[in-house]
């Protein structure tokens, strides 16, 4: 008879997200998180399998916690503070050095140029991104809070085009006055 777990996966799961989240999927070693899960190697490979399988799982949590994230700000009845919101919550990070940045840019970066099953997700947040916006605009064309006539689709491919950069300038401590100024020419094109 096999023994049960003794642990909760989900938060076994979010202590492994933390760290490839943190070091990224080549940096992190079994030994990183063995000690960051609090899991013999045995338990691991039955619960998670491999690193590359604990990896694809981690990164699937974290990607649905910011589904539901970004969802929820740009949910909010004015389309233009959501949106405000959302790049705004971008920028702020900057200078704070447990600042990780998106995991979905990260893997942008490291996996998805070799890893088709990573560069899969990786295209479909840029999706998921880019219809939430869509969404959002067209409300907000719709009840006066979005100025812009442009097409709803053109602006929120600019956008998702633009956060990757925020990520990246954020994440190499870029000053804070420069990232203001260049988010509010970004969201300049809704008005």
């Amino acid at each position: 008879m096999a023994r049960p777990q003794e642990f909760d996966t989900n938060e076994a799961l979010h202590q492994a997200m933390d760290v490839f989240w943190q070091k990224g999927y080549e940096a992190t070693s079994l030994s990183d998180l063995l000690k960051a899960m609090g899991l013999s190697k045995s338990s691991l490979y039955a619960a998670f399998g491999g690193k590359r399988d604990l990896f694809v799982a981690a990164f699937d949590a974290y990607r649905k916690d910011r589904v539901v994230e970004m969802r929820q700000i740009l949910g909010q009845p004015n389309a233009r503070e959501a949106i405000t919101q959302f790049f705004r919550k971008i920028v702020n990070d900057t200078g704070n050095a447990s600042s990780r940045g998106c995991m979905s840019i990260n893997q942008a970066v490291e996996m998805a140029p070799r890893d088709p099953e990573v560069r899969s997700r990786v295209l479909e947040d840029f999706q998921l991104m880019e219809d939430a916006l869509t969404a959002t605009i067209e409300h907000g064309q719709s009840n006066g809070s979005i100025t812009s006539n442009e097409d709803p689709r053109q602006l929120a491919c600019a956008l998702v085009l633009a956060f990757p950069g925020l990520q990246v300038m954020t994440r190499a401590g870029a000053d804070q006055k420069r990232l203001d100024e260049a988010l509010n020419r970004l969201l300049a094109s809704l008005d």
